[in-house]
């Protein structure tokens, strides 16, 4: 029976951790579900039972959270039903490796209620860099910005977010295994931490600078399917010429690779009637575009107007999505199975220029890069403002828009400064400097979203020091695991 039952428990706990995400942001139900998966581990026989535990539990929550994978592949890749369905169960079944290493790891200590935060941690960290890195769902994320947890985000970064909800979850296990006593004391730490991150919500880390200016966000609503069809680029740079008419303010943001053809190939004289319109606002625009530069083609955001020309060039690239991996290998997936244009793009300079546009500072990053927040932080505390421009038309009507922004927003509590998220179908959103949505223009609508932007000055503790605690403290886990196992070893040896 326990072959069957608990497994099947685990994996319907991860799954249900997924509803404590955006759009659902139910986020108690993703600590419970982690608490329900640190008893299991707890209870469980031997550690390969436990890693067995932590994979299907990571089947459940993986399944669940980023099954749009097959709507890319297959909606929009035009890669076949069955191939992507299988690219995506056998995504997910990678990821779940983490959760599984997790489990294991975890019983390895004596005291691994009190390592659980850490070792499940030091999983998130590792799945952010290893091939490039995939931060998606990190248990952090699922707070932001409601649960009172959220107020640890500007120390100590998602991360540290991430081993609260653990810790939290850890304590909660430990309850329903211990004496009386030890329950008390739980009881105590988990109000305790409840009640720090209340605080912490309540501090101001950075301050307003200078007096606040209008921005225009434009969501242009092109379908993936059109975007890059040679006899719909003039109707589609019109469309965009027509909603910037429109707008007033002295920043206007485009999405990403809001032109259909390659910056050298857009006319001269439609640049030019855009930025007379910019000079005329005082201000500039920020465009969305597929820059060709020296023999290499990057994923870019160019700025135009009345100040000089800018160019942002995104760095941290999606494998698969803006660059091969393995290329010689598997470029015949590309060849034969999919259809995704511009899908091996160059790397920007690293670390990227602040861009000086509409009398601020601009912290730019597109798309996939704002899930990373250690790379955010890299033009700042000089940024005053975060700029995201994407394109989740990849995705459809699914998870992946909500979920994307609840990382924007996430980037916005972690440094202190206001995010304006410019996207094609959505979520095109203005985020205040507590991660807070202020508004949000509907999904899948042609729309402009005025807003009114404050710049920020200071660091956050998160912006001074980045991911440095949480990584101290993996070398101090690791340190005491080797401690231990010589304290143990050095008995053995007296008793023998």
């Amino acid at each position: 029976m326990y072959a069957i039952k608990k497994p099947i428990i685990a994996f319907i706990f991860g799954a249900i951790a997924v509803f404590g995400f955006a759009p659902l942001h139910l986020y108690p139900l993703t600590i419970l579900s982690l608490a329900g998966l640190f008893y299991l581990v707890a209870q469980a026989q031997h550690n390969k039972q436990a890693a067995w535990l932590g994979y299907c539990f990571g089947l459940g929550f993986f399944g669940t959270g980023v099954s749009w994978v097959y709507v890319s592949l297959h909606t929009y890749g035009g890669m076949p039903m069955l191939m992507s369905a299988l690219f995506c169960l056998l995504f997910c079944a990678f990821l779940a490796l983490f959760h599984a290493g997790f489990a294991y790891f975890s019983r390895l200590s004596s005291s691994s209620f009190l390592m659980l935060p850490l070792v499940w941690v030091l999983g998130e960290w590792i799945r952010s860099w290893i091939f490039t890195g995939f931060p998606w769902l990190h248990l952090g994320y699922s707070q932001i910005p409601n649960s009172p947890l959220a107020g640890f985000a500007p120390i100590l970064g998602v991360y540290g977010v991430s081993c609260m909800v653990a810790g939290l979850a850890s304590f909660m296990a430990y309850l329903l295994s211990q004496p009386t006593f030890y329950k008390r004391k739980c009881a105590i730490v988990i109000i305790s931490l409840w009640l720090a991150g209340s605080l912490l919500k309540q501090v101001e880390w950075t301050n307003r600078t200078a007096t606040p200016f209008t921005a225009t966000l434009v969501q242009g609503n092109i379908p993936q399917q059109q975007k890059w069809q040679p006899d719909a680029a003039n109707h589609i740079m019109q469309q965009y010429f027509n909603m910037v008419k429109t707008s007033q303010a002295k920043l206007i943001v485009l999405p990403e690779s809001a032109m259909p053809v390659l910056w050298s190939d857009v006319p001269q004289y439609y640049l030019a009637a855009l930025a007379k319109h910019a000079k005329s606002n005082a201000g500039d625009i920020l465009i969305g575009t597929i820059e060709d530069h020296q023999d290499n083609y990057f994923n870019s955001l160019v700025s135009i107007g009345a100040s000089s020309e800018q160019h942002y060039r995104k760095s941290h690239l999606v494998p698969f999505g803006e660059f091969i991996p393995l290329k010689s290998m598997i470029g015949f997936i590309y060849r034969d199975w999919l259809n995704m244009p511009l899908s091996d793009l160059a790397r920007g300079e690293i670390p990227p220029k602040v861009m000086h546009v509409a009398g601020s500072k601009i912290a730019a990053n597109i798309c996939y890069e704002d899930a990373f927040g250690e790379e955010i932080i890299r033009q700042l505390p000089d940024a005053e403002v975060l700029v995201n421009v994407s394109n989740m038309a990849w995705f459809g009507h699914s998870w992946a828009a909500d979920q994307h922004l609840q990382m924007s927003q996430a980037r916005a509590l972690e440094t202190g400064r206001m995010m304006l998220r410019a996207t094609n179908t959505g979520a095109s959103a203005v985020i205040n400097h507590h991660g807070e949505v202020l508004s949000k223009l509907p999904y899948f609508k042609t729309a402009t979203l005025e807003t009114s932007v404050q710049p920020y000055s200071g660091s956050t503790p998160y912006v001074r020091w980045g991911n440095w605690p949480i990584l101290l403290g993996f070398l101090a886990y690791i340190l005491f695991l080797i401690s231990k196992k010589v304290a143990i070893q050095n008995r053995q040896n007296k008793q023998s």
